[in-house]
């Protein structure tokens, strides 16, 4: 458990760096730009390892029908990701799709995951995007971006649709499967 925590913690610091820091982190240019790609990368390696090695105990169990929700507000989640690099006329719906897609994602996740380690790991992430969003919202106002062409959002449904049956494939693969 104490993995996922430093997981979780070092995710946190190095994306915060830039909201709570600015100025340090524009002197340091690209090297800090490479300092939050590797503690990104680490955070994400001891999340993984500690999220596997984990001892749990289980808090809730739902039935089955959870499984459908979960997929269901997965598919949401890939999509509000995926927004967040559209230039259709979605584009300047939510300020922030990608951490919306991450809370949504933290949520489906601690639907159907009702032990410790998923608790610290889902809920520390949903809670770091929650905090994201009010840093962001806190240093300024929103310049909503033009909307686009429609044709970009029905290619966003359409990449969203083929990205999801991806992850679901290789989650299948690497973890429990998702529809079973």
């Amino acid at each position: 458990m104490v993995m996922i925590v430093l997981g979780v913690l070092l995710w946190s610091g190095v994306h915060f760096f830039k909201r709570l820091m600015p100025e340090a982190r524009a002197r340091m240019g690209d090297k800090g730009k490479l300092l939050v790609t590797v503690g990104s990368f680490a955070g994400l390696a001891l999340m993984i390892l500690g999220y596997r090695a984990a001892d749990t105990d289980v808090l809730w169990q739902l039935p089955r029908w959870a499984t459908h929700v979960n997929n269901l507000m997965m598919l949401i989640a890939v999509f509000l990701f995926g927004m967040a690099s559209t230039t259709g006329r979605l584009r300047g719906k939510l300020r922030h799709p990608m951490l919306m897609g991450v809370i949504v994602w933290a949520i489906a996740h601690l639907l159907v995951n009702g032990d410790t380690a998923s608790v610290v790991l889902f809920g520390g992430m949903g809670l770091w995007a929650l905090i994201s969003i009010w840093l962001i919202n806190r240093a300024g106002p929103w310049d909503r971006p033009t909307a686009g062409s429609a044709k970009k959002d029905i290619v966003l449904v359409v990449i969203t649709v083929v990205v999801f049956v991806v992850i679901s494939v290789i989650h299948g693969f690497i973890g429990p499967a998702p529809f079973g």
